[in-house]
């Protein structure tokens, strides 16, 4: 069967169409035999993507954004609403991941895809609606960091500008003045500080004899010392030896010994105070102390009667006559007489 030039012509015409449609539907993003799972995002602004930009997945393209626009005029807001594919078919969105749009270099704009890690929020299905995010563009970060700088920049240049503003200020004719009156100050200040130094120079030099007499003394005093050194040598060693000696005392057997003899005072104390032994008796027995007082005074009274009238006890006779009182020896008569002599004389 023979095919006419029309039929050819024709069939080649379809197939043209047919290819510029499929060119057109993958320059806007789908792929060339359609099949994509199809998403849509919600952004305050495009952040420059515009139809058939890039959708970045961790640096790896996996799909294209096939359309941007504004959203219906029942949403005030006014977002805008892009629509993309995922050409790849094992690539699942999981409802943890962040959709971000903006600059992904200094020249180039699209769509990036941050993973989710928490999958018990489940996935997105295709069709779904998912809000986004406008990452902020290179030029905007360099320029939120360069502002600061350029306020610092700022304000220092206006510090400078003070700080040259100053300086002439100070290099008028009174400053010039003033600096030449304390350079003349500081040259007279250096000639005076040389004058000093002539003056402790000549000192020196007159008292160069006398320093050298106190140097000889001192070298005579550290001779002497050291002549000498054997005898301090012994005198420490004898101070040492007494040190010894002193620490190496038995202190404690005469620390004990006191001890015991408080003891013992203190035992003999307390027994007298509670009227035991003689000394205890006679410190408490008031009787007693009565008696001995009275036989105390009765004794003074026979004494001094003694000394006054002692013919009453004892009578001596020249003639022989009849002995009254109380006969005595020649020897006991004198030591009588002694013991009487040495009584106190009462008044």
């Amino acid at each position: 069967m023979k095919i006419s030039k029309e039929l050819k012509t024709g069939f080649i015409a379809i197939i043209a169409i047919a290819l510029l449609v499929l060119g057109v539907n993958f320059l806007k993003g789908s792929s060339f035999f359609g099949g994509d799972d199809i998403y849509y995002a919600y952004f305050s602004n495009s952040g420059g993507v515009t139809a058939a930009t890039s959708v970045i997945v961790n640096g790896v393209e996996v799909g294209k954004v096939m359309s941007v626009d504004l959203t219906s005029e029942k949403d005030s807001t006014k977002r805008v609403l892009i629509k993309f594919n995922i050409q790849n078919k094992d690539l699942k969105l999981p409802k943890s991941s962040v959709i971000e749009v903006g600059a992904l270099d200094f020249f180039t704009k699209g769509m990036i895809i941050y993973p989710g890690t928490d999958l018990a929020k489940g996935f997105y299905k295709p069709g779904e609606k998912i809000q986004g995010v406008v990452s902020v563009d290179l030029i905007s970060q360099v320029k939120s960091y360069v502002e600061p700088v350029n306020q610092k920049l700022q304000k220092m240049m206006g510090s400078v500008d003070h700080v040259i503003s100053s300086i002439s200020a100070f290099w008028d004719t009174t400053a010039t003045s003033s600096l030449e009156g304390s350079m003349m100050e500081v040259k007279i200040a250096i000639k005076r500080f040389g004058n000093v130094a002539a003056e402790v120079e000549e000192l020196v030099q007159t008292e160069k004899v006398q320093l050298h007499r106190i140097l000889a003394n001192v070298d005579n005093i550290t001779n002497n010392l050291k002549l000498s050194n054997e005898k301090i040598t012994s005198i420490i060693g004898n101070t040492q030896r007494i040190t010894d000696d002193i620490v190496t005392a038995d202190f404690k057997s005469v620390i004990s010994d006191a001890q015991s003899t408080i003891k013992n005072l203190n035992a003999i104390l307390k027994n007298a105070s509670e009227g035991k032994g003689s000394l205890g008796m006679l410190l408490n027995d008031q009787k007693l102390y009565d008696e001995l007082v009275n036989t105390n005074l009765e004794l003074q009274n026979l004494v001094s009667d003694l000394q006054l009238h002692p013919e009453r006890y004892i009578h001596f006779s020249l003639l022989g006559a009849k002995t009254k009182g109380v006969p005595l020896t020649k020897l006991e008569e004198r030591k009588f007489r002694k013991l009487l002599d040495s009584l106190p004389q009462t008044k």
